[in-house]
């Protein structure tokens, strides 16, 4: 959904003449046995997404892709920062990117640990049990109240603590899950999701249809959904 949880801003690194032709042509490939001389900053380890290394300090959790440029995100609860690099960049060439950044990513993390996200990452299951106690006293409400507006009726409602995104809706059988962690968010933010997710009743996907119908039911909704993230 566009208003999922994403990772935080994209730094990128233009690649060489040289890196382009190589990508184009497909000559270049990663070299799995590369040599161990000289000493490593980064020390990576196996993880089920790629690799996860730390360089001056900064966890980055590394993944091959075949993409033309080392992209660079900041997690959204500021614990790490998810890199993904083209399969022909050397370890060290990707070490070198993440520290050339590392001011900005030190400054861009500390931002992210002050957020709700970061909050959450690190709630004890009785502040969880109080996020859905609230949430699932404010949903029902919502609902019955956009359900006559917007000419939907929806089925069962569920709450959930999830971490990649902030509802979701089975329009075969009008179940609506809401994320409990929109109660660290603004009570608007809780109201957007909620007819977002019932606007799936009318249309499944997220094509202009149903931006259209959004836009006619709350026309402030890009402004809330800016609030989340």
């Amino acid at each position: 959904m566009p208003y999922s949880n994403q990772s935080g801003p994209v730094r990128t690194r233009k690649m060489t003449e040289r890196e382009k032709q190589a990508f184009e042509q497909g000559k270049r490939v990663r070299n799995s046995e590369r040599s161990n001389k000289g000493a490593r900053a980064c020390a990576p380890v196996p993880s089920p997404s790629g690799e996860i290394a730390v360089v001056d300090g900064i966890e980055a959790h590394i993944v091959r892709k075949r993409v033309k440029n080392v992209n660079l995100r900041i997690a959204r609860d500021g614990s790490h920062v998810d890199v993904s690099a083209p399969l022909w960049v050397s370890d060290s060439e990707v070490e070198a990117f993440i520290r050339s950044k590392s001011a900005w990513i030190a400054s861009r993390m500390a931002q992210a640990a002050q957020t709700p996200m970061a909050r959450a990452a690190q709630a004890t299951p009785e502040e969880v049990a109080a996020w859905r106690e609230t949430v699932s006293a404010c949903v029902p409400a919502l609902v019955a109240a956009w359900e006559p507006i917007m000419g939907v009726k929806a089925g069962k409602l569920a709450y959930r603590n999830m971490t990649s995104r902030w509802g979701s809706c089975q329009p075969s059988t009008g179940r609506i899950c809401i994320n409990v962690r929109l109660a660290l968010y603004p009570p608007e933010c809780l109201e957007y999701v909620v007819v977002h997710e019932l606007c799936h009743l009318l249309e499944r996907g997220h094509g202009p249809r149903f931006h259209q119908l959004m836009d006619a039911f709350m026309p402030d909704w890009k402004q809330r959904r800016a609030k989340l993230r």
